[in-house]
């Protein structure tokens, strides 16, 4: 396995545990694909998939040969202009108004491991003998410019990640007008495209659309990767379910606007571009300089959605997330916000942190309002100094009062943002992200720091480190809310205005390296207004995000279960809220907000010291279940059973199991209660056949092979009068703990 090559034929053939993926050099010296899907035997040639033929209207490479065109045959990482029609990969603007280039093929390497991308989030690997990669080195003469394609293949796993890296050489400066991560054009149309979409407070909703002639695409032009859509998307046959059929996964390593797109040709070939969206993009590359794209991520399954997700899962929670706090089990968390939003003072939220310790809780996270004058939305981001009227011992003060307890301390950041009601901005009213002389739009009352600045960026770092090192920290909630308006920095010339928004990221990027580097033992947590940044490239950095300002446990249903689709389900923030919800306003059991928010990295968004007794009692049993079965949750493998997506959405269930399979948990929730119900039993998954089980909940005992085919029966649900039990009624839940005899 790894990566083969056919000197004759000038194909490479990259092997994973169950999937081929062959490219070829075509006789004008661009990459053709040849094959992408279940693994192939390796043979001396894979020719016979190239097909060139003759169809009429279509123009040819070649004078006088009518059969070479590349609007037929498929490509790697196409061109534009020379006889494909189709939208391109990348595109290159020269001096004289040119964009047509001739990129050919001059000479490859193939090596054990893979290399990091300079100032961009990657997968990476902890031994060499993991993966192996190529880098296919292109040449364009008359430019003078090298287009180099890198491909891994990660020997053990189903995953393919590709990268393409402009170098120029030329005297004259080029414009990079588009630069695709990765483009694939697969044989057939007939696959069904899944996405996530949604807004705010309803990130990452399950979307399938079958394909059809043109272009469909997800996108972003936010400056974020957004709530509207996720940079993932999946292909799949119409016949693929959760557990079978074929499935292709496209997932981008990088949080800023993105384009995905399919586009379906007159001959239904489906080409899948991914990467850095074109729109208001434009990047000068100068004599000696070098363009890095974001990297992506490609998994293929034979056996359905949920392999899929499950060869994201491991490989985003081993090999995409780093540090310490990689394979740490996570503390159980509270967080002030919904208890006080900007009504607090030391004294309030020491108690706070006495009761929720009592009960078991880890670790206290102090939220916004804890700086400068900030008292309500209006003022004081980008003042990052304590506000002594709320704290008068300053950090260290309140954060030793926590620790103290026994409990760790945590703190909200919003770097990237300011108030025009701050210091900062009467000192630098130029570091806004603006357009001078044009109207400034603003949300939340708040602005974007143009962070494509070095001394912008410099200047947060160190605000921040300050903080940081004055008092015992151990988590960090790094907030973003409001997307990016009016595109300009004062601090570029006129011909690279279109290269803020990238900029801008790689700011992110920089500074988020540079607190992880600095402060290896604090868990940093992404948020952007909940869940609008929630990508592979935040989690490069953060190995967690708060999933959704939403913590209603009925909508967290849909949104917890769409966003397993691509993400672990330790990356997902999940805690349970107070009622009415402050979100939707929906009432719903504190059993049900807890069985919800077990699937993720646990903790509470509430005022315990306003719970009675009961509640109390409630949430230390929760707690100490989920202190028992979280390195299950965290490390398991996680399965959906039950889709809120299908159907009439009232019934959601999935589980996660053991690496060994020895344990299981499983969740089963109901929106709204049924009269008199069929009966109804649920197909388990993932299990071992031969093991006997014992379902914890009812000391009933069952083999594997059973509970899988046969499946456990539901016996909660409301049938009658005389039936009614506290597990009847709307928005309930059951939790299912099995162990191996």
């Amino acid at each position: 396995m790894g990566v083969l090559f056919n000197e004759r034929t000038k194909e490479f053939h990259l092997q994973g545990r169950d999937v081929s993926y062959i490219f070829s050099v075509l006789r004008n010296g661009q990459l053709g694909h040849l094959y992408y899907g279940k693994k192939l035997k390796h043979r001396s040639s894979f020719q016979h998939f190239l097909r060139v033929e003759t169809r009429g209207a279509s123009a040819s490479v070649y004078e006088g040969e009518l059969a070479f065109s590349l609007e037929t045959i498929k490509q790697e990482y196409p061109s534009y202009g020379t006889t494909d029609f189709r939208e391109p990969a990348y595109q290159l603007l020269q001096q004289n108004g040119s964009r047509i280039t001739n990129f050919e093929y001059d000479n490859h390497k193939i090596y054990k491991g893979k290399k990091p991308l300079n100032g961009l989030p990657a997968t990476y690997v902890e031994e060499e003998s993991e993966a192996t990669s190529v880098e296919v080195e292109l040449i364009d003469k008359l430019l003078n410019a090298s287009l180099i394609l890198t491909y891994t293949v990660y020997e053990d796993r189903n995953i393919i990640t590709r990268h393409a890296r402009f170098e120029h050489r030329g005297e004259e400066a080029v414009d990079i007008l588009r630069i695709m991560s990765g483009s694939i054009d697969l044989p057939t149309s007939n696959y069904e495209m899944v996405q996530l979409s949604g807004a705010w407070i309803r990130e990452r909703h399950v979307k399938t659309r079958m394909l059809q002639p043109g272009i469909q695409s997800i996108s972003s032009a936010r400056g974020t990767s957004s709530s509207q859509q996720n940079p993932f998307l999946i292909l799949k046959n119409p016949d693929a379910t959760e557990h079978s059929g074929e499935a292709y996964g496209f997932s981008l390593v990088y949080s800023g606007n993105f384009l995905g797109q399919v586009e379906v040709d007159h001959y239904n070939v489906s080409r899948i571009t991914m990467g850095i969206h074109p729109f208001d993009f434009q990047w000068r590359l100068e004599s000696g300089q070098t363009f890095q794209s974001p990297e992506l991520v490609l998994a293929y399954s034979n056996s359905g959605l949920n392999g899929l997700s499950q060869e994201y899962h491991e490989l985003y929670r081993k090999r995409l997330a780093r540090g310490k706090w990689r394979d740490l089990e996570r503390p159980v968390l509270i967080n002030n916000w919904e208890a006080t939003y900007f009504d607090f003072n030391e004294e309030k939220i020491v108690h706070i942190a006495k009761e929720a310790q009592k009960l078991g809780v880890e670790l206290f996270v102090l939220d916004d309002g804890w700086f400068g004058k900030r008292n309500d939305d209006t003022t004081s981001l980008g003042d990052w100094f304590v506000d002594e009227n709320k704290l008068p011992g300053g950090m260290k003060s309140l954060a030793q009062k926590v620790t103290d307890l026994g409990m760790d301390f945590g703190l909200w950041f919003e770097p990237e943002m300011i108030s025009k009601q701050s210091n900062l901005y009467e000192k630098h009213p130029d570091w806004l992200i603006h357009v001078p002389n044009r109207y400034q739009s603003h949300g939340r009352n708040q602005y974007v720091l143009d962070f494509s600045r070095e001394e912008v960026v410099n200047y947060i770092y160190e605000r921040m480190e300050a903080i940081l090192s004055e008092a015992p920290i151990s988590y960090i909630k790094w907030d973003m809310n409001r997307n990016i308006t009016e595109v300009g920095s004062v601090g570029l010339p006129a011909n690279r205005q279109f290269e803020v928004v990238h900029r801008y990221i790689l700011g992110v990027y920089d500074l988020y390296e540079r607190l992880t580097r600095k402060f290896p033992d604090i868990l940093f947590e992404s948020c952007a207004s909940g869940g609008a940044r929630f990508d592979p490239g935040m989690l490069y950095y953060a190995p967690q995000a708060w999933t959704s300002d939403n913590t209603d446990a009925i909508e967290r249903l849909k949104i917890q279960y769409g966003t397993s689709f691509a993400y672990p389900i330790s990356s997902m923030g999940a805690h349970v809220s107070a009622v009415p919800n402050h979100q939707v306003r929906r009432v719903t059991s504190l059993e049900t907000r807890g069985d919800v928010a077990y699937f993720g990295a646990f903790g509470y968004e509430l005022d315990v010291t306003l719970m009675t007794e009961d509640e109390k009692e409630t949430v230390k049993q929760q707690i100490q279940y989920y202190k028992k079965h979280r390195s299950l949750i965290q490390n398991g493998i996680f399965y959906r059973l039950k889709s809120p997506f299908e159907q009439d959405g009232n019934v959601t269930s999935w589980m996660v199991v053991s690496s060994d399979q020895k344990q299981a948990i499983i969740g089963y929730y109901q929106v709204l209660a049924r009269p008199n119900p069929s009966y109804e039993r649920i197909e388990l998954k993932g299990l071992q056949p031969d093991y006997e089980y014992t379902v914890m909940e009812t000391d009933q005992t069952a083999y594997g092979d059973e509970l899988m085919y046969a499946g456990i029966a539901l016996t909660h649900e409301y049938s009658g009068v005389e039936a009614y039990d506290e597990k009847s009624g709307d928005f309930v839940s059951v939790i299912y703990t099995l162990q191996a005899q």
